[in-house]
């Protein structure tokens, strides 16, 4: 079942075009190598397996998993939500690689949480 919005999927988890935030890469980028590496992918093939994860079949390019990965000035500690899924998923599929061992979420801020009035009240 593809989540694309406008695909009339009746799950939840389909994209309602709200922002998310952007997920970080955990120790430089060593976790993915060495999911790479046990998984027996190339930048080129863990590329090509993250078509798969993605409902659109695009999937994450060979440049951007080689920037997650990287060791010097090219290195890029953030990706998109998406992105990191596709990798996560993509390696998965070879070994185990869980997301969130991969990138850390990006923490919950309170100022956006809505509360109720009762809530503020137990404050005061």
């Amino acid at each position: 079942m593809s989540h694309r919005p406008g695909n009339g999927a009746d799950n939840d988890t389909t994209w309602h075009g709200e922002h998310m935030p952007k997920l970080s890469r955990k120790g430089e980028g060593k976790p993915l190598r060495e999911a790479m590496e046990r998984a027996g992918f190339t930048i080129e093939e863990l590329a090509e397996a993250t078509k798969k994860a993605d409902p659109a079949g695009k999937g994450a390019s060979p440049a951007s998993i080689g920037f997650l990965i990287s060791r010097g000035k090219s290195a890029r500690d953030n990706c998109e939500w998406t992105t990191a899924w596709w990798v996560a998923e993509a390696l998965h599929e070879r070994t185990v690689a869980p997301l969130q061992d991969l990138f850390s979420m990006p923490s919950h801020s309170t100022s956006t949480v809505e509360r109720s009035r009762s809530d503020a009240a137990h404050e005061a």
